[in-house]
């Protein structure tokens, strides 16, 4: 069945193709660390601790009297907290560490206390990771030198706000009433190693300059490992990889309108055995977050559908897939095990039912006629037919009017425009001429479409200049249709619309409550990611709506699977800016907030 849905249904599906699921002894080691962690805290921060009825089981964690068992039990706490996340998901060197850790506190324990029982509470965290250390395995993350400023950033905060609370908790035997900007001077010099302005009676200024010098070590040790630790680096394509993905892609990317976006080179890529199907990917947050459809021959999806799961187990990556087909999402459920949610609708036009004549399309029609007699002319061409010095002001142009500084897109964006391997891409321009010519010429709008296979093209960006008259995106896209058949092709995939089953069949007359709930609230979250004017927009055109889905593991990661989508399309971003003269220029997808702007759906 070439070119069908590969039934395997006559097989039982291997046990190794479904999700990597947490064991249950990484998680209860992961819990049992992160206990015994707040427990050496408090044990090392609170006095009364020290001393109430949990005294006895305190006082046999790693380091729980005296100074410097104040500061160690301190460091050991923060250490186990710090490691607990890596157990859970199963990270080798969080194993190793921990395995360091626990029989260092032993020592301690037997060195300073000469407590067997302390060495035994040790051992027995440390018993299971022994016995199981063959299920944590996990490779490490994708990470960056942005991290180490982060950890600085993080901890040095944390730290600061532990240090005012270990300065604190010891009214009784504090000299005198020091203030607020007292007790964060005496936690700033302590980080550093120094004595501050705060002074206490007996022992409790030795056990204070311990442990605040204790967390000013960890935070400065923690920054400089991540600093200057061998770097994983991130998910890039190659070179050979993006050849062998538009090889596929010539042979069959027809069948899925995302098909081209696999070309970021942003993304990773694992091809089938055989080399005739491939997954590209990002890891986002411990998600390994796939978009589209596989790239390639469906009957050789399962292989790299494999290759896929392997790979997310191999590093206890959560796996999900973002816009997959029907089609897609069958193949993926069925040779995974995994669930499927439809999450919107694609807008498809076919070239050969469109029209701006009827009574449908008249708002559309009104509003590109009204443009066209204020004297903008279009352009529509292939990027093979533009100039350099066009493809470049065209460039800059697009990175201008981006309405964010974050750069957004992933599912539904190539991430560039006019690179030489993309000649196929399809530009359309909007111009009116000026008595006094901008900074882009007679530019004021641009649409770039990629291929979807021989005949169609997929809608990648839409941008404008904010001072030219609204409707811009109306007007190219128009401009757009009519021109397409001279470029031989039938179809066109516009915007993607979340959630419009929901947002059509709320507004319609019988709809219930729960419906029409779910309908408000996401009219209400249309007010920041503008939900319900992408679907208005997309409906002026008169598409064809095409499915798609997410597919995850389990319902407790899809909150987990839509805060890593919405840090891949650039709507959540955690990292520290830079300055706009150093970012890499690119464009945002054509499904985000900024693609339609608000001013142009208002005034249709």
């Amino acid at each position: 069945m070439s070119g069908g849905v590969p039934n395997r249904s006559h097989r039982p599906r291997p046990a190794l193709l479904r999700g990597p699921r947490p064991e249950a002894v990484p998680v209860l080691v992961a819990r049992a660390c992160a206990v015994v962690g707040v427990l050496d805290i408090a044990a090392g921060v609170f006095p009364r601790f020290r001393h109430s009825r949990m005294h006895t089981i305190a006082e046999v964690l790693p380091g729980a009297l005296g100074p410097f068992a104040a500061a160690l039990s301190l460091s050991a706490g923060v250490l186990l907290l710090l490691l607990a996340h890596g157990l859970r998901r199963r990270k080798r060197r969080a194993w190793r560490a921990a395995v360091v850790l626990l029989p260092v506190g032993a020592v301690a324990q037997f060195t300073y206390r000469h407590s067997p029982v302390g060495v035994l509470i040790s051992l027995a965290l440390l018993a299971p990771l022994l016995i199981h250390r063959d299920q944590f395995t996990a490779l490490p993350d994708p990470r960056s030198r942005w991290r180490a400023l982060a950890n600085f950033v993080l901890m040095g905060a944390g730290s600061l706000a532990l240090g005012l609370v270990i300065v604190s908790v010891h009214p009784k035997t504090l000299v005198g009433d020091p203030s607020l900007a007292d007790r964060i001077t005496h936690v700033l010099y302590g980080l550093f190693g120094f004595e501050g302005p705060v002074d206490y009676q007996g022992n409790t200024s030795w056990t204070v300059a311990f442990s605040l010098g204790a967390l000013g070590l960890l935070t400065a040790i923690t920054t400089i490992y991540l600093a200057f630790r061998p770097e994983h680096p991130a998910a890039r394509l190659t070179e050979d990889d993006e050849a062998r993905l538009r090889a596929l892609l010539e042979k069959h990317g027809g069948r899925d309108s995302l098909g081209h976006f696999a070309l970021r080179r942003d993304k990773a890529v694992v091809f089938s055995p055989s080399g005739k199907a491939a997954v590209t990917y990002r890891v986002v947050s411990g998600v390994m977050l796939a978009s589209g459809d596989p790239i390639g021959d469906v009957e050789a999806w399962p292989g790299a559908i494999e290759r896929f799961m392997d790979e997310a187990r191999s590093h206890s990556w959560t796996p999900a897939v973002m816009g997959c087909s029907e089609t897609g999402g069958e193949v993926w459920t069925r040779e995974t095990g995994l669930d499927a949610l439809e999450l919107g609708d694609e807008a498809v036009v076919d070239v050969a039912d469109f029209s701006l004549a009827g009574r449908a399309m008249r708002n559309v029609r009104q509003m590109v006629k009204r443009i066209e007699r204020a004297g903008y002319e279009t352009r529509v061409r292939r990027v093979r037919d533009l100039g350099d010095a066009e493809l470049e002001r065209i460039r800059r142009a697009a990175d201008d009017w981006r309405g964010t500084d974050t750069e957004r897109g992933f599912s539904m964006a190539l991430g560039r425009i006019g690179d030489l391997a993309d000649g196929d891409c399809l530009i359309a321009t909007a111009h009116k001429a000026d008595e006094v010519p901008g900074e882009y010429g007679d530019l004021k709008a641009i649409l770039h479409f990629v291929p979807w296979g021989a005949d169609g093209v997929s809608l990648d960006l839409m941008r404008r200049d904010r001072s030219a008259d609204p409707g811009m995106n109306e007007l190219l896209i128009v401009a757009a249709l009519q021109a397409a058949p001279k470029f031989d092709i039938t179809r066109v995939s516009l915007n993607f619309a979340m959630f419009r089953a929901a947002l059509a069949r709320g507004e319609k007359i019988g709809a219930g409550p729960v419906l029409r709930a779910w309908r408000g609230l996401l009219v209400f979250l249309s007010r920041w990611f503008q939900i319900e004017s992408l679907y208005k927009f997309n409906a002026k055109f008169q598409p064809r709506w095409e499915p798609r889905f997410v597919v995850y593991r389990a319902s407790a990661d899809l909150p987990r699977i839509g805060f890593a989508a919405m840090q891949a399309e650039g709507f959540v971003n955690l990292a520290l800016p830079l300055p706009r003269f150093l970012r890499r220029r690119g464009h945002a997808p054509r499904a985000c907030a900024h693609a339609v702007a608000e001013r142009d759906v208002r005034a249709a």
